[in-house]
């Protein structure tokens, strides 16, 4: 039963007391009130659950998983969350996206992240499968940590960020990668994902039907 987990992870969120001009929504992690501001007009730019159970995840981990002058990318970082809880851990993050979130993630990074986090984290951008070579040459990709959330859903470019994951893995890179199950697609997108890394699942949330994965690339 997940019930008592999720509720902790969920009450993590709150809203302000009063109506502001920009909207924003308020996560409580890493000793911080982080806020956000939602762009309700792209998928891209909304907290979903996910980004919330990866989040918990790093707080709650960090014996384990220690983000301390690592070297981190997020891809399809969306609001920021997660880049902004990696960077106050303590961590060297990249936050990626496409070109059109990139003016919110950037805002959103600089207000929850300014004169708090031993490194500033740098937003760059990512569109999966595109210019990787000229944009993250293999030779300078020394990327301790890969943070994804919600990165497989419906749409048409699952082979791109399969060959993006790819691109970016070093053999000592650790994928960290939480996925809502919604349709037949996202079984099929961890079948091919197998086929070039190893795969281990960390945590399951049946009631939000979020799986918690760690990956490293096989062969290595």
């Amino acid at each position: 039963d997940d019930k008592e987990v999720v509720a902790e992870i969920m009450a993590r969120c709150f809203f302000p007391a009063l109506v502001t001009t920009i909207p924003w929504e308020g996560f409580h992690f890493v000793g911080h009130e982080i806020r956000i501001t939602e762009a309700m007009d792209c998928y891209g730019a909304v907290v979903w659950p996910s980004a919330l159970v990866l989040c918990y995840f790093l707080e709650t981990n960090v014996k384990q998983y220690n983000m301390v002058d690592k070297n981190v990318i997020e891809i399809g970082a969306g609001t920021g969350l997660i880049s902004i809880v990696a960077s106050l851990l303590g961590a060297h993050v990249t936050a990626t996206d496409l070109p059109e979130l990139l003016g919110n993630l950037q805002y959103n990074i600089s207000r929850n992240t300014k004169m708090k986090c031993k490194h500033l984290p740098q937003v760059k951008e990512l569109s999966w499968g595109i210019a990787l070579d000229k944009n993250f040459p293999r030779s300078s990709n020394n990327f301790d940590y890969i943070l994804a959330a919600d990165v497989v859903y419906a749409h048409p470019f699952l082979e791109e960020l399969l060959i993006t994951f790819d691109h970016l893995c070093k053999e000592a890179t650790i994928i960290l990668w939480v996925m809502k199950f919604r349709l037949e697609k996202e079984n099929k997108f961890v079948d091919r994902f197998k086929e070039l890394f190893d795969l281990e699942e960390i945590s399951s949330f049946p009631s939000l039907n979020i799986k918690l994965y760690k990956a490293m690339k096989k062969n290595r």
